[in-house]
Protein backbone atom coordinates (compact mmCIF):
# COMPACT_ATOMS: atom_id res chain seq x y z
CA UNK A 1 0.00 0.00 0.00
CA UNK A 2 1.35 3.40 -0.94
CA UNK A 3 1.90 6.19 1.60
CA UNK A 4 -0.88 8.18 -0.08
CA UNK A 5 -3.29 5.25 0.25
CA UNK A 6 -2.40 4.77 3.91
CA UNK A 7 -3.01 8.49 4.53
CA UNK A 8 -6.47 8.18 2.94
CA UNK A 9 -7.33 5.48 5.50
CA UNK A 10 -6.49 7.80 8.45
CA UNK A 11 -9.60 9.42 10.02
CA UNK A 12 -10.01 13.14 9.47
CA UNK A 13 -9.26 13.87 13.13
CA UNK A 14 -5.97 12.02 12.78
CA UNK A 15 -5.04 14.02 9.69
CA UNK A 16 -5.75 17.24 11.56
CA UNK A 17 -3.64 16.08 14.50
CA UNK A 18 -0.76 15.22 12.19
CA UNK A 19 -1.04 18.67 10.62
CA UNK A 20 -0.99 20.39 14.00
CA UNK A 21 2.02 18.38 15.12
CA UNK A 22 3.88 19.24 11.93
CA UNK A 23 3.12 22.94 12.38
CA UNK A 24 4.24 22.88 16.04
CA UNK A 25 7.42 20.98 15.15
CA UNK A 26 8.19 23.43 12.36
CA UNK A 27 7.58 26.44 14.63
CA UNK A 28 9.76 24.93 17.38
CA UNK A 29 12.55 24.29 14.91
CA UNK A 30 12.32 27.85 13.62
CA UNK A 31 12.42 29.22 17.18
CA UNK A 32 15.42 27.04 18.00
CA UNK A 33 17.22 28.23 14.84
CA UNK A 34 16.48 31.90 15.43
CA UNK A 35 19.58 33.89 16.35
CA UNK A 36 18.72 37.15 18.16
CA UNK A 37 22.34 38.31 18.46
CA UNK A 38 22.51 40.54 15.33
CA UNK A 39 19.45 42.44 16.54
CA UNK A 40 20.91 42.74 20.04
CA UNK A 41 24.13 44.20 18.62
CA UNK A 42 21.98 46.88 17.02
CA UNK A 43 19.74 47.50 20.04
CA UNK A 44 22.34 47.36 22.83
CA UNK A 45 25.55 48.41 21.09
CA UNK A 46 24.21 50.63 18.29
CA UNK A 47 25.70 48.28 15.67
CA UNK A 48 29.27 49.06 16.72
CA UNK A 49 31.87 46.68 15.25
CA UNK A 50 32.68 43.62 17.36
CA UNK A 51 36.19 42.20 17.57
CA UNK A 52 37.09 38.65 18.61
CA UNK A 53 37.51 38.78 22.38
CA UNK A 54 39.16 35.38 22.89
CA UNK A 55 42.39 37.04 24.04
CA UNK A 56 40.64 39.77 26.01
CA UNK A 57 37.87 38.23 28.10
CA UNK A 58 36.72 34.78 29.24
CA UNK A 59 33.15 33.92 30.22
CA UNK A 60 32.73 30.84 32.40
CA UNK A 61 29.33 29.16 32.87
CA UNK A 62 28.16 25.56 33.21
CA UNK A 63 27.15 23.98 29.91
CA UNK A 64 24.00 22.66 31.61
CA UNK A 65 22.60 24.53 34.60
CA UNK A 66 21.54 22.66 37.74
CA UNK A 67 19.18 25.50 38.69
CA UNK A 68 18.11 27.84 35.88
CA UNK A 69 17.33 30.61 38.39
CA UNK A 70 20.83 30.49 39.96
CA UNK A 71 23.33 29.98 37.16
CA UNK A 72 26.90 30.95 38.12
CA UNK A 73 28.84 33.14 35.72
CA UNK A 74 32.41 34.44 35.94
CA UNK A 75 33.88 37.12 33.69
CA UNK A 76 37.66 37.06 33.67
CA UNK A 77 40.16 39.42 32.04
CA UNK A 78 42.72 37.76 29.78
CA UNK A 79 44.76 40.89 29.10
CA UNK A 80 48.44 40.39 29.83
CA UNK A 81 50.14 42.65 32.40
CA UNK A 82 52.19 44.10 29.53
CA UNK A 83 49.05 45.26 27.69
CA UNK A 84 48.65 49.01 28.16
CA UNK A 85 44.89 48.84 27.52
CA UNK A 86 42.38 48.27 30.28
CA UNK A 87 38.81 47.01 30.37
CA UNK A 88 36.39 49.88 31.01
CA UNK A 89 33.06 48.04 30.89
CA UNK A 90 31.73 44.51 30.48
CA UNK A 91 28.18 43.93 29.24
CA UNK A 92 26.63 40.53 29.92
CA UNK A 93 23.91 39.52 27.43
CA UNK A 94 21.74 36.40 27.78
CA UNK A 95 20.49 36.32 24.22
CA UNK A 96 17.11 34.57 24.59
CA UNK A 97 16.08 35.98 27.96
CA UNK A 98 13.01 38.27 27.95
CA UNK A 99 15.31 41.19 28.84
CA UNK A 100 18.61 40.07 27.24
CA UNK A 101 20.97 42.63 28.83
CA UNK A 102 21.58 41.02 32.21
CA UNK A 103 24.11 43.52 33.53
CA UNK A 104 26.64 46.16 32.58
CA UNK A 105 29.71 46.36 34.80
CA UNK A 106 31.84 49.51 34.94
CA UNK A 107 35.33 48.91 36.29
CA UNK A 108 37.07 51.53 38.41
CA UNK A 109 39.97 53.15 36.59
CA UNK A 110 42.52 52.37 39.30
CA UNK A 111 40.98 49.25 40.86
CA UNK A 112 42.41 46.78 38.31
CA UNK A 113 39.39 44.47 38.52
CA UNK A 114 40.32 41.22 36.77
CA UNK A 115 37.41 38.90 37.64
CA UNK A 116 33.70 39.29 38.41
CA UNK A 117 31.37 36.46 39.45
CA UNK A 118 27.63 36.54 39.99
CA UNK A 119 24.48 34.43 39.51
CA UNK A 120 21.92 34.86 36.74
CA UNK A 121 18.58 33.54 35.51
CA UNK A 122 18.55 31.72 32.18
CA UNK A 123 15.14 31.28 30.57
CA UNK A 124 15.91 28.94 27.66
CA UNK A 125 18.75 27.23 25.81
CA UNK A 126 20.81 30.18 24.65
CA UNK A 127 24.09 31.79 23.75
CA UNK A 128 25.45 34.09 26.45
CA UNK A 129 27.70 36.91 25.23
CA UNK A 130 30.14 39.06 27.17
CA UNK A 131 31.25 42.29 25.50
CA UNK A 132 34.23 44.22 26.85
CA UNK A 133 34.86 47.83 25.95
CA UNK A 134 38.54 48.63 26.24
CA UNK A 135 40.32 51.92 26.75
CA UNK A 136 41.16 51.88 23.02
CA UNK A 137 37.45 52.44 22.34
CA UNK A 138 36.97 49.02 20.72
CA UNK A 139 34.45 46.29 21.62
CA UNK A 140 35.56 42.68 22.08
CA UNK A 141 33.08 39.80 22.33
CA UNK A 142 33.14 36.21 23.52
CA UNK A 143 30.34 33.73 24.16
CA UNK A 144 29.30 30.39 25.65
CA UNK A 145 26.21 28.22 25.15
CA UNK A 146 24.10 27.31 28.17
CA UNK A 147 21.34 24.72 28.46
CA UNK A 148 18.72 25.89 30.96
CA UNK A 149 15.04 26.78 30.94
CA UNK A 150 12.48 28.59 33.06
CA UNK A 151 14.90 30.60 35.18
CA UNK A 152 13.09 33.92 34.83
CA UNK A 153 9.72 32.50 35.90
CA UNK A 154 10.94 30.21 38.69
CA UNK A 155 9.26 30.94 42.06
CA UNK A 156 11.23 32.94 44.62
CA UNK A 157 13.11 30.93 47.23
CA UNK A 158 11.77 33.08 50.07
CA UNK A 159 8.16 33.78 50.96
CA UNK A 160 7.04 37.45 50.68
CA UNK A 161 7.34 38.15 54.43
CA UNK A 162 10.83 36.68 54.65
CA UNK A 163 11.90 38.52 51.49
CA UNK A 164 10.61 41.84 52.84
CA UNK A 165 12.47 41.41 56.13
CA UNK A 166 15.62 40.56 54.20
CA UNK A 167 15.41 43.39 51.65
CA UNK A 168 18.18 45.97 51.86
CA UNK A 169 20.59 43.92 53.98
CA UNK A 170 24.14 44.35 52.72
CA UNK A 171 26.93 41.94 53.59
CA UNK A 172 30.61 42.12 52.76
CA UNK A 173 33.30 39.48 52.85
CA UNK A 174 36.96 39.86 52.03
CA UNK A 175 39.55 37.22 51.35
CA UNK A 176 43.24 37.14 52.13
CA UNK A 177 44.39 37.30 48.53
CA UNK A 178 43.18 36.70 45.03
CA UNK A 179 43.48 33.26 43.50
CA UNK A 180 44.47 31.89 40.07
CA UNK A 181 47.45 34.10 39.35
CA UNK A 182 45.81 37.52 39.58
CA UNK A 183 47.82 40.72 39.69
CA UNK A 184 50.33 40.88 42.54
CA UNK A 185 48.74 42.51 45.59
CA UNK A 186 45.22 41.77 44.38
CA UNK A 187 42.59 40.37 46.67
CA UNK A 188 39.07 39.02 46.41
CA UNK A 189 35.94 40.40 48.02
CA UNK A 190 32.25 39.64 47.92
CA UNK A 191 29.19 41.84 48.38
CA UNK A 192 25.72 40.36 48.88
CA UNK A 193 22.49 42.37 48.66
CA UNK A 194 19.30 41.04 50.22
CA UNK A 195 16.61 41.65 47.61
CA UNK A 196 13.90 39.55 45.88
CA UNK A 197 14.96 40.83 42.46
CA UNK A 198 11.55 39.90 41.08
CA UNK A 199 11.65 39.39 37.32
CA UNK A 200 8.03 40.28 36.59
CA UNK A 201 7.50 36.79 35.17
CA UNK A 202 7.02 34.97 38.47
CA UNK A 203 3.54 34.05 39.65
CA UNK A 204 2.18 34.47 43.17
CA UNK A 205 1.27 30.91 44.16
CA UNK A 206 -1.70 32.14 46.25
CA UNK A 207 -3.31 34.80 44.02
CA UNK A 208 -2.12 33.29 40.69
CA UNK A 209 -1.21 36.83 39.61
CA UNK A 210 2.17 37.89 38.25
CA UNK A 211 4.45 39.58 40.76
CA UNK A 212 5.58 43.01 39.45
CA UNK A 213 9.22 43.42 38.48
CA UNK A 214 11.24 44.77 41.40
CA UNK A 215 15.03 44.53 41.30
CA UNK A 216 18.38 46.14 42.04
CA UNK A 217 19.20 48.30 39.02
CA UNK A 218 22.27 50.11 40.33
CA UNK A 219 25.12 48.96 42.58
CA UNK A 220 28.33 50.84 43.34
CA UNK A 221 31.29 49.44 45.27
CA UNK A 222 34.07 51.77 46.40
CA UNK A 223 37.14 51.91 48.60
CA UNK A 224 37.28 55.23 50.47
CA UNK A 225 35.24 56.86 47.72
CA UNK A 226 37.27 55.50 44.81
CA UNK A 227 35.15 53.35 42.49
CA UNK A 228 36.02 49.67 42.36
CA UNK A 229 33.04 48.33 40.48
CA UNK A 230 29.56 49.47 39.43
CA UNK A 231 26.74 47.34 38.07
CA UNK A 232 23.67 48.34 36.09
CA UNK A 233 21.41 45.35 36.68
CA UNK A 234 18.25 43.89 35.19
CA UNK A 235 15.73 41.11 35.77
CA UNK A 236 18.23 38.40 34.83
CA UNK A 237 20.29 38.88 38.00
CA UNK A 238 19.23 36.25 40.52
CA UNK A 239 17.43 36.78 43.81
CA UNK A 240 19.73 38.25 46.51
CA UNK A 241 22.39 39.62 44.11
CA UNK A 242 25.83 38.32 44.94
CA UNK A 243 28.96 39.85 43.39
CA UNK A 244 32.42 38.40 43.95
CA UNK A 245 35.37 40.20 42.39
CA UNK A 246 39.14 40.53 42.29
CA UNK A 247 40.69 43.98 42.67
CA UNK A 248 43.78 45.81 43.89
CA UNK A 249 43.40 47.67 47.23
CA UNK A 250 44.51 51.29 47.33
CA UNK A 251 45.24 51.38 51.05
CA UNK A 252 41.71 52.49 51.92
CA UNK A 253 40.44 52.00 55.46
CA UNK A 254 36.82 51.46 54.45
CA UNK A 255 34.89 49.63 51.76
CA UNK A 256 31.51 51.07 50.76
CA UNK A 257 28.46 49.70 48.95
CA UNK A 258 25.42 51.59 47.67
CA UNK A 259 22.51 49.76 46.05
CA UNK A 260 19.39 51.25 44.47
CA UNK A 261 16.29 49.41 43.29
CA UNK A 262 13.52 50.10 40.80
CA UNK A 263 11.22 51.49 43.51
CA UNK A 264 13.73 54.18 44.46
CA UNK A 265 15.02 52.60 47.67
CA UNK A 266 18.67 53.29 48.49
CA UNK A 267 20.69 50.91 50.66
CA UNK A 268 24.14 51.89 51.92
CA UNK A 269 26.75 50.39 54.18
CA UNK A 270 30.48 50.57 54.83
CA UNK A 271 32.88 48.18 56.47
CA UNK A 272 36.44 48.49 57.78
CA UNK A 273 39.05 46.95 55.51
CA UNK A 274 40.94 44.30 57.42
CA UNK A 275 44.64 43.78 56.97
CA UNK A 276 43.99 40.09 56.35
CA UNK A 277 40.79 38.55 55.02
CA UNK A 278 38.80 35.60 56.22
Amino acid sequence: MTAAARLLRVPLSGVLLIGVLLIVSFASAKAEDYDPWPGLVQDIFNNRPMNDGAEVLAIEMPARAEDASLVPVTLRSKLSPADTRRIKTITLVIDKNPAPMAAKFTLGQDANVTAISTRVRVNSYTDVHAVAELSDGQLYVTKVYVKASGGCSAPAAKNPEEAQAHTGQLRYRQFTQASDGATSGAREAQVMVGHPNNSGLQMDQVTQLYIPAFFIDDLKLSQDGSLVLAMEGGISISEDPNIRFTYVPNGAKHFEAEAKDTQGHVFQHEWPVESSGS
